[in-house]
């Protein structure tokens, strides 16, 4: 499988979207070498998620048109029996944004691979700090504090596009003390972006197993654009 370079000025043609990547289901990964905000906004709102891979020349963007999604409607979540005894117990603070640097550094330090890093770091902190200056795409962080201690023990960053939320990455705290904290931060999300009013929570690749105990399906490609550029409103590339 080849790996083809995608450039901001690819887009200016309204159909090569979908008439070249769409359509294309041999391929789903492709690279680039640019890291301005607008270009990756861009490539959010058509439905790419993109990380990053390592190469002898430097960091590259990695976006991936998926082959299958993730998707959770929140009718569908999954709430453990071990969650529920954590909610009851209320021993925690869920925020949005009220430590983005801190979850931005949290990756590296929970990770052993940690794809969020270099270039792609340094972008999503301009995203964050110029999130006035970019339509319909906001960068945000997702904080689960615990209350006894104020120690970050859940976390995410992700992105809003129209009515839809998309998961980038997040980490837990791995000591037996929180266990259960990173699947509590994930049902309290997904609590939050129901009573917003949001379409459903974009969740990526779908296989992971987290992701089915928490109720997510899967769609194909062809599904999941349907819906994702009727509550994106993101149609035209």
């Amino acid at each position: 499988m080849t790996t083809y370079l995608l450039r901001p000025e690819f887009f200016q043609n309204q159909n090569y979207f979908q008439e070249v990547i769409a359509s294309n289901m041999q391929n789903n990964y492709y690279w680039s070498d640019e890291w301005s905000e607008s270009f990756y906004v861009r490539l959010a709102q058509l439905g790419f998620i993109s990380t990053t891979y390592d190469t002898p020349e430097g960091l590259i963007l990695l976006p991936e048109l998926q082959f299958e999604y993730g998707v959770l409607d929140f009718e569908d979540l999954h709430i453990s029996k071990k969650v529920q005894q954590l909610l009851k117990k209320k021993n925690y603070v869920f925020s949005l944004n009220s430590r983005f640097y801190e979850v931005l550094e949290g990756f590296g330090k929970h990770h052993k691979y940690n794809w969020l890093k270099g270039e792609y770091c340094e972008l999503l902190k301009r995203l964050y700090e110029h999130k006035s200056e970019h339509e319909n795409f906001e960068l945000i962080s997702v904080e689960l504090v615990c209350k006894d201690t104020q120690k970050l023990v859940a976390a995410e960053l992700g992105y809003v596009i129209g009515a839809t939320y998309t998961s980038l990455s997040g980490f837990t705290c791995k000591e037996k003390s929180y266990a259960n904290y990173g699947t509590l931060q994930l049902v309290l999300l997904a609590r939050y972006l129901q009573k917003k009013g949001f379409a459903f929570w974009n969740l990526g690749h779908p296989h992971m197993a987290y992701k089915k105990r928490l109720g997510c399906k899967v769609l194909t490609r062809k599904e999941f654009l349907r819906r994702w550029q009727r509550a994106t409103k993101c149609y035209v590339c």
